[in-house]
């Protein structure tokens, strides 16, 4: 075997391996029939999806209410802690770094089992507020880390040039520093998005009756059978996804 030729096979079974079964997902989302097997093509699953699935979307806008909240949120608070934590400098900065990785490390089953029995104990009532509070709790540490990480390739002289020109502490964070974080501050918040509209096991323990969030909609439809609706919400998805991304990648390279 030539040299490389195992790593480019190994690439392309891994290549195959992630992506036929989305195109699976795409192409039977349009079957005309449930059956497994190609019958003909067909819109009748998106008609269901758009005019007969109240539910669906229902717990797709909770989805992104939770998701855009909470990410913005996580990202105002991370940005902050990691400005603090990287050029502050305060008795116990070490433990809080500790604190602030244990949410990257620990299983989700965990977390979530933890945010339960914290609101059982609390009395707070299950609910798309519970729900926002613990995609917080998540996200927030993503957040930190990836601000943090921006800001390692920035120029403290630029705010000491700030300060000499007469800025205050609030004026250099709003008009220096933000500004030249904020790749990394928009990077938090489209990571702490995409982590909250993808979250099933926290969100599974932390809600309540009526805020169901898409992935849980999902995961109750599959458990009576797989429906070709589920495939058109996911080819839908990955429809948005892609589009987002393209968008992105197209205008915020003449603002960066």
């Amino acid at each position: 075997m030539k040299p490389g030729a195992l790593s480019k096979t190994i690439t392309i079974f891994t290549f195959v391996f992630f992506y036929v079964p989305i195109f699976i997902v795409i192409l039977f989302s349009f079957n005309n029939s449930k059956s497994p097997i190609w019958t003909g093509f067909s819109l009748h699953w998106y008609k269901e999806l758009f005019f007969d699935s109240y539910d669906v979307w229902r717990a797709f806008f909770n989805s992104i209410l939770v998701a855009v909240s909470s990410s913005l949120v996580a990202t105002a608070l991370g940005t902050l802690a990691a400005i603090g934590l990287y050029w502050e400098k305060f008795r116990g900065k070490n433990t809080i770094w500790i604190i602030s990785y244990l949410p990257l490390i620990i299983p989700d089953i965990i977390i979530g089992v933890s945010l339960l029995i914290f609101f059982v104990m609390i009395k707070i009532r299950l609910s798309l507020l519970t729900i926002f509070i613990a995609h917080t709790t998540f996200s927030l540490s993503y957040a930190m880390m990836i601000v943090y990480s921006r800001l390692q390739d920035f120029e403290y002289s630029i705010v000491e040039a700030a300060y000499d020109l007469g800025a205050t502490k609030s004026v250099a964070l709003y008009k220096v520093i933000i500004p030249v974080a904020f790749p990394g501050i928009l990077a938090a918040f489209f990571m702490s998005f995409t982590l909250s509209i993808d979250d099933f096991v926290i969100t599974f323990f932390v809600a309540g009756p009526g805020s169901t969030t898409l992935p849980l909609k999902i995961y109750s439809m599959i458990r009576f059978g797989i429906s070709p609706t589920i495939n058109a919400i996911s080819t839908l998805l990955l429809v948005g996804t892609i589009a987002i991304s393209l968008t992105m990648k197209k205008y915020l390279k003449y603002i960066f």
